[in-house]
């Protein structure tokens, strides 16, 4: 009987829509901590293909940026800036992985409009952005932009904008979260950072 009573809380909670376990306001996110390790997802790239975020990290290193979409002109500013100092991001040994709710599509145009080298995914549906802590619930304001953006998959949430510096296991070696969209992790401190870590 206790066994057929938990068998049955446990599908009650995987039935529970995500989206009402995410906080309505972004200060009251509860991310992931420094020492800590980003969960695992499957992303997808500009071109549709389906990423392992564990494969993707294991190459080296990584800044993961994660940011609300391309139709933000806050994150375009920071997507370009970051863009403007990758080639000595690149030579400290890290490479670069912008995480949106964007589709696929979306993530082909923000690219091309900002200019961008390093690469693009999409979390649609918010599985890796609610899995590290980031989500919170979008104005309803947002709505149909933001279901239109994402494909369709995107039931209305947002992310903080973010900034992890993870190793190769995908441990949390460093992080920025401002609920604040419109203050930003700025290049110039973010190599200052990346000078003071250690990697293997």
């Amino acid at each position: 009987m206790n066994k057929i009573y938990f068998i049955l809380i446990l599908f009650s909670m995987i039935g529970m829509p995500s989206y009402a376990q995410i906080p309505e306001k972004p200060e009251d996110i509860s991310p992931l901590l420094n020492g800590e390790n980003i969960p695992e997802a499957t992303l997808l790239a500009p071109e549709g293909s389906k990423q392992v975020l564990s494969s993707l990290l294991a190459v080296k290193p990584s800044i993961l940026l994660f940011y609300r979409g391309g139709w933000c002109p806050y994150c375009n500013a920071h997507l370009s800036e970051i863009q403007n100092v990758e080639d000595e991001i690149l030579k400290l040994g890290y490479q670069i992985l912008a995480i949106s709710p964007d589709s696929p599509e979306n993530l082909k145009q923000t690219t091309v409009k900002d200019n961008l080298n390093y690469s693009l995914y999409s979390d649609a549906d918010g599985i890796l952005i609610k899995a590290i802590g980031i989500a919170y619930k979008a104005p309803s304001k947002y709505a149909d932009m933001l279901k239109k953006s994402s494909g369709g998959y995107n039931e209305g949430f947002l992310p903080v904008p973010a900034v992890f510096v993870v190793d190769t296991s995908g441990k949390i070696l460093f992080e920025y979260i401002n609920p604040d969209y419109s203050t930003r992790l700025s290049s110039g401190l973010l190599l200052a950072i990346l000078k003071e870590i250690k990697i293997n």
